[in-house]
This record gives structure tokens, sequence and C-alpha cells, in this order.
């Protein structure tokens, strides 16, 4: 599935009659007064997001790494706003939303790494307007992160960690009939009994667990339907279809939905490329340290990961259509 265009989804939202109809679903469902004439206010714009977001995104995918950060930070801004319309049917309420919602850090110009650079979230603006309004979570502002954190968050980049810090960030789900399987050893990193880690994986996610320790496994058998991508604990692997569990509770970005690790990502880069240029050419051509096969990666992955995320989300959180 992660061959196929990840556009593909998004060509049945290319029909003003059914943007408006998915629209008043979203509407109806939250009980938002004058939903018929928001869905049809809203109709154009949401489909217009997700057209320039398309567009930014096919000329991402034939531009040169230098400007590729720009083109696909811009790109899934305008996939996050179509999302907000189908949430939020004001949006934009206020200009104070249109800010990015995050501030860089200024960088010393000698032994900057990349990797260890740190982003600033801040009150207002798209990220913790969205992150509010798509994920229920407040009280982000002011958070510092890491990168090399939030380059933990994506799955795909484990190889990497393993190669270049022989850090093993994840370990995969086994899909039975009816239950996952996980390894016990899984316990050991989170210094947990059982069912401590069952009580755990239930606060921190929107699901319900129940786990049977049997032999070398644990089974997980999920209450309701298991929604994987919009959990931070969990992550969804495109290179392998696996659904794999993080092990870096202690970290910041732990319980961060990925659609949000993309964005801060895309943000910092898409900074860097604008206006540390001296800098950012340097790393693409000396290529110093690991620096640059991680964001050389990451950026390969969103390019059509971003996209999947943001359907995915579309799709169990309006499951109408």
């Amino acid at each position: 599935m992660h061959n196929q265009s990840p556009w593909h989804d998004f060509i049945v939202y290319f029909s003003a009659s059914y943007s408006q109809s998915f629209l008043r679903k979203c509407y109806e469902a939250k009980e938002f007064p004058n939903s018929d004439a928001k869905c049809y206010d809203n109709c154009y714009p949401f489909i217009y997001y997700i057209e320039h977001a398309q567009n930014y995104y096919e000329q991402a995918k034939i531009a040169p790494l230098t400007i590729k950060p720009n083109l696909l930070f811009y790109g899934y801004g305008q996939l996050i706003k179509a999302c907000l319309l189908t949430v939020d049917c004001s949006y934009p309420e206020s200009t104070s939303v249109l800010a990015h919602g995050v501030s860089a850090r200024k960088r010393k110009k000698q032994q900057y790494e990349f990797l260890y650079d740190e982003i600033k979230i801040q009150k207002n603006g798209l990220l913790t307007h969205f992150a509010e309004k798509m994920f229920h979570m407040e009280h982000l502002e002011g958070e510092k992160l890491v990168m090399k954190e939030l380059l933990q968050g994506v799955p795909e980049l484990n190889s990497l960690f393993l190669s270049y810090f022989n850090m093993n960030n994840y370990f995969p789900l086994e899909k039975g009939k009816d239950t996952y399987f996980l390894t016990a050893e899984i316990l050991d990193h989170y210094h947990m009994p059982v069912e401590r880690f069952t009580e755990y994986l239930t606060k921190k996610t929107a699901m319900s667990f129940t786990l049977d320790e049997s032999a070398e496994k644990l089974a997980l058998t999920f209450d309701g339907s298991a929604r994987f991508s919009n959990q931070g604990v969990f992550r969804i692997n495109n290179d392998t279809s696996n659904i794999e569990i993080s092990v870096n509770k202690e970290s910041k970005c732990f319980i961060l939905p990925e659609i949000l690790i993309h964005y801060l990502l895309l943000y910092n880069l898409s900074m860097i490329a604008r206006y540390e240029t001296e800098w950012w050419l340097d790393l693409l051509k000396t290529t110093p340290n690991s620096d640059f096969a991680f964001i050389k990666s990451f950026l390969h992955i969103t390019e059509s990961k971003g996209p999947q995320l943001i359907k995915n989300w579309i799709n169990e959180t309006h499951p109408y259509m």
C-alpha cells in the first residue's frame, strides 16, 4: 500500500457535492449551529487546500534537496488546514492562528548540529490550534523540543538510529487473527510488570487494552476499534507495514501524534533552508556528520507519509463516507 501515490485517496474530495456532504456530516456530528451554511461556505476552501497541497508535493518530488523542505512544509500546512475545516467550521477565525506556532532558536555558527537543535512551541499559531482542535492537546506553549527526539518519533528512521547510535526505538507488533503479539522484552524497556504496563498504555492512548503473558510473548487485545495512527505510543511503519510501539517513554515527543512531529521537523528544516543558507548548502555538499543522512531520509519519508497520516486522521476522525 505504501507504494501507491498518497494522493490517490484524496481524489474523492475533488467534487463539490461530495465535499459539501462530507463537511455537513462533520459539522452535524459536532452539533455546530448553521451547519448547512457553513458546509456550503467551506466546501471550496476545503478542496482548494487539498489541491494546493498536492501542487506543492508534486513540485517537491522533482525539486532539488536544497528547496524540498520549503515545498513540503507549505504543502503539509495546506493539508492540516483542510483537516481543521472538518473540526473547526470557523477556521481561520482570527489572525492569531495564521502564524506557524513555533519558533527556531538562533544558531551558533560553529559546531552546530541539526540533531541537537531545538524549537519552541508558541502560544498562538497553526501548531497550537491544530493540536487542540484535532488532538485535544493543550498546554503545549513554551515546550522546547530537540530534533533528535522528534526524529525518534518517525519509525522508518529506526535503522539509522541503530547504525549511528546503537538505539532501538521501536518494537513491532505481530498480528494474529484477533490479537497482536509483542515480545515480553518490552517490559524491560518500560521497567513495568504486565499489569502496570496495561494500565500505562490505556492511560496514554485512547484505547483500552488487555494483556496476557504467554510464553515469551504478550498478547494484546483491544476494546473497540484500534486507531493506531493517531496515537503517540504506537506508530505505523510504512517501510514494513508494521504497527510498532515506541520505547522512548521519557521523551517529550513520546505521546505526540506523528502528524505534529512531521510538522515540527518540516518547520525547522524549512527555516534552515530559507535563512541558514551557508550551513544548509555546506551540509548537503560536505555531509560532515549524521545530520545529512537523517535529514535526507526524513524528507524522503515525509513526502509520501505526510499525506497518508493526514488521510488516516480524516478517515478515523470522520468515518461517515
